[in-house]
């Protein structure tokens, strides 16, 4: 458990997936591809690490030049469209190391198992501005949340270490005082894609609902930003929830000022974490006989039983089962919803443990309980799970056996049901938004659902699903796509900017571009 491993059947499975030829060929010959109402002389792609072509961790070069809206771009091109100019980092590692961005991770062959892993080597990327040899037309800003992108100086160096600023901007702002969107606009656009909202629920989510707020673990507007526009760093939290009427206003004022010339476009809604590997990898009931095995006994009289037995006593038996030895045990964690019972749990056990003993086991279990299928389970959590904690008792130190997972390391169904909520909000709020504007607006959010399915989606006799790794269309993170996967989402863009504006771009061919690179 303390690595992510991956099966040889999987792994024999998804070579022969990679390895088949296709007799399938885009034939554009018969087709005469038109711009129909629109004009894409001058496209612009504004968003996050989606639209950057950000993957397996990290922004690199070939990732970049598999981003979406390069893809879409390319097809653009066969209808009038100009040049599409990325701001490319400097190497195939990705990261910032002055900055503490690591490198791209890799599928390794570790103790005779696949695992992700750091890519070996030192980064060159530095933050140095590339403006230069621009402007850009991809501007997706990694980790930029909706409201970013309007703030004066997120490209400004000076404002990284409060937090005010992003270091991928900083290197293709187009000066330190220049927000996202004013540079977009600057370029005076003829066709736009805007896709952002992803990371106003990501980072907490991500971060197993942990935040440092005080309003609940959702960032109002005031909060996020000051008087004059600037990101507030007394108040913002990171790890928040970005209220809906943020995320709207924010997108609104947004196409107000990218079609305030005529501009035409496409937006585009927000996936929920329940369709993405990092949230679904690692199941809630991982615990199987060979991990716990001869302990399941002890477990029991030690520390299932008495615990379930004290928590009966308080209404509270629900939150503890027996382990079994026929079928695998769900996870044991911290659940920061539930009423804490430590003062209660001390003392019924003082008794027979002692005032001290009885004392750690209320402050540790207070809030504890079994998971269930309604908790998300992160994938970085698959390192921790059987590992030793520092400083617990001997007898009770084993991470999600007898010692519950800390609250980072689970998206518990309280937690699941804010973002899901909140990702609803935005994504009826950017369907409107298009709407009023006429628009066209895609659905990533039911193409990923349909991703996810075991089905997954068949495309020229290749199949794709949400599956780690196996899958196809997810990169190592969890998180990002693959190239494949891109050209699934540049394939839904495209349809609905045919559809809405009468233009018959082709159709990009998935197959193409790259998948996983197992070793």
């Amino acid at each position: 458990m303390k690595k992510i491993l991956i099966s040889s059947l999987a792994l024999s499975a998804l070579l022969f997936t990679v390895s088949c030829k296709t007799d399938f060929e885009q034939d554009v010959s018969s087709v005469v591809v038109s711009k129909g109402s629109a004009d894409f002389s001058k496209y612009v792609s504004i968003g996050n690490s989606l639209t950057s072509g950000y993957r397996d961790g990290a922004l690199y070069i070939d990732g970049q030049n598999e981003s979406f809206p390069s893809m879409i771009a390319g097809e653009m091109r066969l209808a009038g469209g100009g040049d599409f100019k990325q701001p490319l980092m400097a190497d195939n590692l990705g990261g910032i190391p002055s900055v503490g961005f690591g490198n791209k991770l890799v599928l390794a062959v570790v103790n005779n198992s696949l695992a992700p892993i750091p890519a070996s080597g030192v980064g060159t990327t530095t933050l140095a501005n590339i403006f230069a040899a621009g402007p850009y037309q991809n501007m997706g800003v990694p980790g930029a949340k909706s409201f970013h992108l309007g703030v004066a100086g997120y490209g400004n160096a000076a404002g990284l270490s409060t937090g005010q600023a992003n270091p991928y901007f900083v290197r293709f702002a187009s000066s330190p005082s220049a927000s996202v969107i004013g540079d977009a606009v600057a370029q005076k656009p003829t066709f736009f894609s805007l896709w952002i909202g992803n990371n106003d629920v990501l980072s907490y989510s991500t971060n197993g609902g942990t935040n440092s707020s005080t309003s609940g673990g959702v960032t109002t507007f005031t909060e996020a930003v000051d008087q004059t526009g600037n990101i507030n760093p007394a108040t913002y939290k990171s790890n928040d929830i970005s209220d809906p009427n943020v995320v709207a206003a924010s997108i609104n004022g947004y196409v107000n000022a990218l079609t305030a010339n005529g501009a035409k476009g496409v937006l585009a809604n927000i996936p929920n974490v329940t369709s993405i590997p990092f949230f679904t990898r690692v199941p809630f009931n991982p615990l199987t006989q060979k991990l716990i095995g001869a302990n399941v006994a002890a477990l029991n009289s030690g520390l299932y039983g008495p615990l379930k037995q004290a928590l009966t006593a308080f209404g509270a038996g629900a939150r503890i089962n027996l382990l079994s030895t026929t079928t695998d045990n769900p996870l044991l964690i911290v659940d920061i919803s539930l009423q804490n019972l430590s003062a209660q749990l001390t003392a019924a056990l003082t008794p027979s443990l002692g005032a001290p003993t009885a004392a750690a086991f209320g402050q540790i279990y207070g809030q504890a309980r079994q998971a269930t299928a309604e908790d998300l389970v992160l994938l970085t959590t698959s390192s921790v799970i059987g590992t030793t904690v520092p400083g617990a008792p001997a007898s009770i130190n084993v991470n999600g056996i007898s010692y519950p997972l800390a609250n980072q390391y689970i998206l518990t169904k309280t937690e699941v049901a804010k973002v899901l909520t909140a990702t609803a909000a935005y994504n009826a709020a950017i369907k409107s938004i298009a709407t009023a504007k006429g628009l066209a607006y895609v659905d990533t959010n039911a193409k990923l659902i349909e991703l996810s399915t075991n089905s997954g989606i068949q495309y020229n006799g290749v199949k794709f699903t949400a599956t780690f790794v196996t899958g196809g269309t997810f990169s190592l993170d969890g998180v990002h796509l693959t190239g494949r996967g891109y050209g699934l989402i540049a394939n839904e863009f495209l349809k609905q900017i045919n559809a809405k504006y009468g233009s018959t771009l082709p159709m990009v061919n998935i197959n193409k571009y790259s998948g996983v690179k197992f070793p």
